[in-house]
């Protein structure tokens, strides 16, 4: 426990503690609320959900992962200990460095007492058998593998390899004690190419006795060494970023140079101790352990985004864990394409973890592209103002998805007036979504330098919604033709148009006033805003046919995904409720919020993929249940790998963070939610989960939750700035105090309400509570213990059995 202090300051005790003793109900609830404070221990929670093997996880489908955010590793047993690295930025292809194997683990791997762990909280993965120990780490400031092994018999000579294989044509060579591949190639083949130089290069060295470097034949290389005579060794590989300008024997001796030799797990542990500090932590307890198994998979989720996190570009693509590979160089989807359905879950769940930092490469991936998407824009929709931003896009941000591995290859336009129907060849909206993200990630962290950076995408996307609607007979602005997303192609006014412009106008119009920018653009905004159709309608029983809005009177309709309800479906998305989530339109205080209902009761497509938004979506209307029940579907139908990520064929090898994702921003969802400037807490708890966390929102504010048989016990608000809070009433028909932390004293009361508005100041947490509580609090920070064994759900599970 962090927090041992005993209450011993009367006036913050006895009236922010002792405001919980008011009754002489025999009942005693535990609160993290102590002195002024929400007290979470960091790592007792997080280590709740390491990954425990009980047996050696031999196959490549059971690799573990680990990272620096530059350079991935996936860890297995097979052949004593393989590890396969892979880095953000050996475009196109994103061409793995290699695979490490070291042979003499095969002892530990095969030993009857072995045992395996993934420590989320160190970033490390340790092997315990046959009395030896081997940790392994990608060091946080060097892009280097490192294995420390213990209990090796120092009589026996140790072999380590490093292996390439078809038809990669690296150049090798060899170092003192140390073995080189260095590999370069030009992006100058595939359709929209950018001609820029990309490479890969590792070097593999070891700390032993009389260490030997050969290269076996042109893909591998072989080390010979004896273990120190306490049996200790190590093996580094480093892999830093490589373009072949520099000459590969020199490039080679400074990636060892600057991976050094005083690495240290202590100092890579505390780079950890610190991203666990910051993150928002979510704890989740059921009886039926669906709760905790969701928690895992958060907990797994953040990890693995730190992993991957990238730095030029985004780490991962089309939901695939790219860096944390086991599967060679094989992609199913384009390497070198984003596909921006599949980032968002991921940028939203980081926002409201408190790990924003994470989201810059995929800020940074449209912003640095801004003057390739205007030159795309005005080549491939017509000279249209403004920027078309693909939905699949290139990394150098050309609207083209290139699959040259399949058989026939295929090329998917996007962004573009002239391409035959296709996904995404006029999906319109994406730009709109990316500056609503931009708004958000302004709007929780206040950070002014952000917004003027990332304004631009706001404006560009903003300009061209704006050039694409048309104005029709009915007097009213009209887009086509225009995808709604992958579903339905070239149709009238899909909803993510409608929604991209109900929402993205009105901030950019806000954000113009902020930044003094053209107002020209923002009375056009203005103007153009009265003229919106409202969404389409269609009756539950009959999709291929329009409805008015007075169908409402008998509930019988549903939004549909465009004014063309009869075009054929290509995907399996839920169109209708992008107005939910995302997009923010429709909740609880809306008229539209039985029509939402019943579109999420009455959708066509539940759970039937990895990156189903039905959680999410769920939480947003309020429904517990759903959450509970539609997370638990999603992960026994798509988490099929014991490192929490999903698959998303039957044939697939790669690995999918896009359902760790989506789960994630469910658990923040259904806890604290303020997408239109209302806070919610705890809206969407389902029934028999005790859940304890922290969500990030706006206006630099961490909102602290404790839930006990679906009613809140603890609601904490620590805002990062001086600010009026909007809360909805957490316990409806109730009264509620809001108090100081600092001086105990009461901000605020008031009862029968549905909504309360007070003023916060910075640096000062506050309490809100019933103004009747039933039973003493006891105060125990929230923490855990350290996982012991795997994690089973159903079908899926969470570590080796």
């Amino acid at each position: 426990m962090r927090h041992s202090r005993i209450l011993a300051v009367c006036a913050i005790v006895v009236c922010a503690m002792g405001a919980w003793a008011q009754s002489s109900a025999p009942a005693t609830v535990t609160t993290a609320w102590n002195a002024g404070s929400f007290h979470v221990n960091e790592e007792g929670v997080v280590g709740r959900s390491d990954i425990v093997l009980l047996h050696a996880n031999t196959e490549a489908a059971q690799a573990m992962p680990l990272g620096n955010g530059r350079l991935g590793a996936a860890v297995w047993s097979a052949e004593g200990m393989t590890v396969q690295l892979n880095r953000d930025d050996t475009m196109p292809r994103r061409l793995s460095a290699g695979q490490l194997v070291i042979p003499g683990l095969m002892k530990l791997t095969q030993a009857k007492d072995y045992a395996g762990r993934l420590d989320l909280y160190s970033g490390t993965f340790v092997e315990r058998g046959g009395g030896m120990t081997a940790l392994a780490y990608v060091e946080t400031k060097a892009d280097a593998l490192v294995v420390e092994v213990t209990g090796a018999d120092p009589k026996v000579e140790q072999t380590v390899e490093l292996r390439l294989w078809e038809p990669r044509t690296p150049m090798a060579g060899t170092l003192h004690g140390a073995a080189w591949f260095a590999e370069s190639w030009l992006d100058d083949k595939e359709p929209g190419a950018s001609g820029e130089h990309f490479g890969s290069l590792a070097v593999v060295t070891a700390d032993g006795t009389n260490v030997q470097a050969t290269v076996t034949n042109k893909r591998m290389l072989t080390l010979r060494f004896m273990p120190r005579a306490n049996g200790r060794f190590r093996v580094m590989v480093a892999a830093p970023n490589f373009d072949g300008t520099t000459e590969p024997q020199m490039a080679a001796t400074r990636a060892l140079t600057d991976a050094g030799t005083d690495l240290s797990v202590a100092v890579h542990a505390a780079w950890w101790r610190a991203f666990w500090k910051k993150a928002a932590m979510i704890r989740v307890m059921s009886a039926d352990g669906v709760g905790d198994y969701m928690e895992n998979l958060r907990t797994i989720y953040m990890y693995v985004a730190a992993c991957e996190r990238g730095e030029k570009w985004p780490g991962t693509q089309a939901g695939v864990a790219d860096m944390i590979s086991s599967a060679g160089d094989t992609h199913k989807w384009d390497p070198a394409a984003f596909w921006h359905w599949n980032l968002r879950m991921q940028v939203a769940a980081n926002l409201g973890a408190g790990l924003w930092d994470l989201n810059a490469p995929y800020f940074n991936l449209y912003r640095d592209n801004l003057p390739n998407l205007y030159q795309w824009t005005r080549d491939h929709m017509h000279n249209m103002d403004g920027v078309c931003v693909p939905e699949t896009m290139r990394f150098n941000g050309q609207g083209i998805e290139y699959e040259g591995a399949w058989n026939p290859p295929a090329i998917g336009m996007n962004c573009d007036l002239d391409s035959k129907p296709y996904y995404n060849a006029r999906t319109q909206s994406t730009g709109a979504e990316i500056g609503l993200w931009v708004w958000r990630q302004y709007l929780t962290t206040d950070d002014d330098d952000f917004l003027e950076k990332y304004f631009p995408i706001m404006d560009a996307s903003a300009r061209f919604l704006l050039a694409a609607q048309h104005q029709g007979k009915d007097g009213l602005l009209h887009t086509f033709p225009s995808n709604a997303h992958e579903n339905q192609w070239d149709v009238v006014d899909p909803t993510t148009d409608l929604s991209a412009i109900k929402v993205l106008y009105p901030v950019v119009i806000e954000a113009t006033q902020m930044l003094d920018q053209d107002h020209n653009l923002a009375f056009g905004l203005q103007t153009a805003l009265k003229d919106v159709p409202a969404f389409p309608r269609v009756a539950i029983d009959d999709r291929k046919k329009l409805v008015s809005k007075a169908a409402d009177a008998e509930g019988k309709d549903v939004i549909a995904d465009s004014y063309r309800p009869a075009a054929e479906i290509h995907n399996q998305e839920n169109i209708g409720l992008e107005p939910v989530w995302p997009y923010g339109l429709i909740g609880d205080r809306s008229n539209e919020f039985p029509l939402a209902v019943r579109t999420y009761e009455n959708r066509l497509n539940k759970m039937s993929i990895d990156w189903s938004y039905d959680p999410v979506q769920a939480a947003r209307l309020d429904m517990g249940g759903q959450v509970g029940e539609s997370l638990k579907m999603l992960a026994q139908v798509s988490q099929n790998y014991p490192n929490g990520m999903a698959k998303w064929g039957k044939t697939d090898t790669e690995f999918y963070v896009e359902q760790a994702g989506v789960t994630a921003l469910a658990l923040q969802e259904m806890l604290v939610q303020d997408y239109d400037g209302v806070l919610r807490i705890a809206p969407a708890v389902p029934p028999g989960w005790d859940v304890d966390g922290s969500v990030w929102v706006q206006g630099k504010m961490r909102v602290d939750v404790q839930t006990r048989n679906g009613r809140a016990t603890t609601v904490v608000l620590e805002p990062g700035l001086d600010q009026d809070v909007t809360l909805r009433n957490p316990w409806p028909g109730e009264g509620v105090a809001v108090l100081d932390g600092k001086t105990g004293k009461t901000v605020k009361t008031k009862v029968n309400f549905d909504l309360l508005t007070f003023s916060v100041k910075k640096k000062v947490n506050y309490l809100v509570r019933p103004l009747k509580v039933e039973g003493r609090r006891k105060f125990e920070a929230v923490t855990g213990t350290a996982a012991q064994l795997p994690k089973r759900l159903g079908p899926v599970a969470i570590g080796v059995f």
